[in-house]
């Protein structure tokens, strides 16, 4: 007969893990939502665009990582299954925070034209 023995230490590395892959989801989140409500993502990528219209398109910069999230959960719970789901947490959590960092040097709509909303939606999907 064989003794199973149980890791205590095992549900809280994944309760930590789980918790810090979640704040900075949350945080991702809430930056760039708070930016596109002030305004300031509207003034930065779309100058051209009426004041209303421009905070709808970052608006709609914003729902693309809500549209996007689903997506990435299949492709990550089925990766996950494949080669580990600590790996694919690491992954996400490393794509997240390059894209975020990212967002942060992105030149404006003024320095690189309509490349730069354009590169804004590519962040958020990733």
């Amino acid at each position: 007969m064989t003794s199973v023995t149980h890791d205590r230490k095992i549900p809280w590395k994944v309760s930590i893990a789980s918790f810090v892959g979640t704040t900075i989801e949350w945080c991702d989140y809430y930056i760039f939502g708070l930016l596109a409500a002030t305004g300031v993502f509207g003034r930065l990528f779309f100058p051209e665009q009426e004041p209303g219209i421009a905070l709808l398109l970052a608006f709609l910069t914003y729902a693309v990582g809500f549209v996007a999230r689903p997506f990435g959960g299949l492709f990550a719970g089925y990766y996950g299954d494949k080669i580990g789901r600590k790996p694919m947490l690491v992954l996400s959590l490393v794509i997240m925070g390059v894209a975020t960092l990212a967002m942060g040097f992105l030149p404006t709509f003024n320095q690189i034209g309509i490349a730069a909303p354009i590169l804004l939606t590519v962040l958020r999907l990733l």
